[in-house]
């Protein structure tokens, strides 16, 4: 049995609004934390959300193209190369610019070990 998984996200199967989102967490079975690969096509306004609920702090790392995350009514640029850490109840929403916008996100909560969703 091999140590590793891998899985090429133009592998994985377009889910979520949209078909946005490519369940990586998932296809690797990974338990640590949760993480999943975003692909939005140009200008479009992601889902306003926060993780309040389950105290989940994010990481989005900005793959290529360009936009925006709107974070608590500030604006913060989104460019390829960029981290954006997130605390749990900020309320957060991603817009892609005209080339569009794909990143990636990384999550686990503050106080306990994760548990990953029912919906993958």
């Amino acid at each position: 049995m091999a140590g590793y998984d891998l899985v090429d996200v133009d592998n994985l199967d377009a889910e979520g609004p949209g078909g946005m989102v490519r369940k990586v967490r998932r296809a690797l079975d990974v338990k640590a934390f949760g993480f999943n690969y975003f692909i939005f096509p140009p200008n479009q306004v992601g889902r306003e959300h926060d993780h309040d609920d389950t105290n989940l702090e994010e990481v989005y790392f900005v793959v290529k193209g360009s936009g925006t995350m709107r974070i608590d009514g500030d604006e913060i640029e989104l460019r390829p190369g960029r981290f954006v850490r997130v605390d749990p109840a900020a309320t957060r929403v991603p817009v892609s610019g005209g080339d569009g916008l794909e990143f990636v996100t990384i999550g686990a909560p503050l106080d306990r070990l994760y548990e990953p969703p029912s919906w993958g």
